[in-house]
């Protein structure tokens, strides 16, 4: 086995036991013996646990900041949302063990800083994202880094749930992370769906596409979007209505508590004028 090969070697074995122990429930006898070798060949590739640790931490981050980074590259602010969270999902499907050592406590001697700081690092490319589409619809761009922090973080949590239960599938807890987030808690779509244009990403990479297929993809992925954003229209355009219809209904009850109120005041004014009335009579009847 070449230097190079033991070295991976090595890094696969130590990201397997930082997955499963940790930093501090990890040590170099039993990475060595795992690998059958000898602790002086770690120590040679590594310094350490330290340095092999710090190796292990720095890939990971940068994988998923790699796929994050490349799903934030789409054109549409609702397909970079959808991919965004599909990225995510797949290299917790795809690599559990560096997404449980990431989400762990990062030890000091990763290096490379904590989950957080990857975290935040994505945080201000959405918040960038954001700052535009703010823009273009009259929002304050400063708003961008607070509600980039809260998306991502909705996600990232979202991840860590999903990396022990694994159910619903991935395709599906994406459709509702972007649901919540794109629609809103007013606009919920009860069975939301990844777009054509997230789910097929992969049909944009084939060698062998056309270009009539990469046009029909295009026009379908346009469609799709106008559709959706007429469906979104229409649903806030309904819950206008409803809420306006509430105002009304609410507004109407109040007019009729208002009168039954009034009614009731009369009620009691002419019984008290009769009261005094009759105790008038009742006087004029039997004076003292």
């Amino acid at each position: 086995m070449s230097g190079r090969e033991r070295r991976e070697q090595l890094i696969r074995i130590s990201r397997t036991l930082f997955a499963e122990k940790g930093f501090d429930g990890t040590s170099i006898e039993e990475i060595a013996a795992t690998a059958q070798v000898s602790k002086p060949v770690v120590y040679e590739h590594f310094g350490g646990k330290e340095g092999v640790y710090a190796v292990v931490v720095d890939r990971e981050m940068q994988k998923l900041l790699g796929m994050i980074t490349s799903a934030l590259a789409a054109s549409h602010s609702l397909i970079k949302l959808e991919r965004a969270a599909l990225a995510l999902l797949q290299y917790i499907e795809e690599s559990s063990e560096g997404f449980r050592i990431l989400v762990r406590d990062s030890h000091a001697a990763s290096g490379t800083g904590t989950f957080a700081s990857l975290i935040s690092e994505i945080a201000s490319q959405v918040e960038d994202v954001l700052a535009d589409e703010f823009a273009d619809r009259g929002y304050d761009p400063k708003l961008a880094p607070m509600y980039a922090q809260m998306l991502v973080g909705m996600v990232a949590l979202t991840g860590q749930w999903w990396l022990d239960v694994r159910k619903p599938g991935r395709e599906e807890v994406a459709a509702h992370l972007v649901n919540l987030a794109w629609n809103g808690l007013t606009g919920l779509n009860p069975s939301p769906v990844i777009t054509v244009a997230s789910r097929d990403q992969q049909a944009l990479a084939k060698p062998r596409a056309s270009e009539k297929e990469m046009r029909d993809f295009e026009k379908a992925r346009e469609k799709e979007l106008k559709e959706a954003e007429k469906l979104r229209q229409r649903e806030l355009r309904d819950a206008e209505k409803a809420r306006v219809r509430e105002l009304k209904e609410r507004e109407r009850l109040l007019k009729e508590a208002e009168k039954a109120r009034e009614r009731e005041e009369k009620i009691r004014q002419r019984e008290v004028r009769l009261a005094e009335r009759a105790a008038r009579l009742e006087q004029a009847e039997h004076p003292e």
